[in-house]
């Protein structure tokens, strides 16, 4: 599977967006329902982290809880990340990622990723 995200930009805090993460699967392939996707980011300077996760459930880290929403559409084989009131520390390239285990929260169990896009949360 191949990814491709989008959607991010330069907001205030505050501010909501939505990042789209668009899979290509090959003819022939597991088709994107059969994938666990999480959502990363990784600020300037710091490690990349877990925001969420989906598969038949879905998973936040603390920080984001209540203000993100993960949601998927295998038919249009798109991943959203609902962003709302969003913070300055929220700021990141973000990323996602598709697994063929088990939703998890650690970058390694991800074998398939997206290129990031910026998230710019201005104070």
């Amino acid at each position: 599977v191949q990814l491709q995200a989008s959607g991010g930009g330069l907001v205030q805090a505050g501010d909501s967006l939505r990042l789209s993460c668009a899979a290509s699967v090959r003819a022939f392939s597991p088709t994107l329902s059969s994938y666990s996707i999480g959502w990363f980011r990784q600020a300037p300077g710091k490690e990349r982290e877990f925001v969420a996760s989906i598969d038949w459930s879905t998973g936040y880290t603390v920080s984001v809880m209540g203000r993100f929403t993960i949601s998927r559409d295998n038919a249009r084989k798109m991943v959203y990340l609902q962003m709302k009131n969003l913070k300055p520390e929220d700021t990141a390239f973000y990323y996602c990622a598709a697994t063929r285990r088990t939703v998890s929260s650690s970058s390694s169990d991800y074998g398939y990723w997206g290129q990031g896009t910026l998230v710019t949360v201005s104070s």
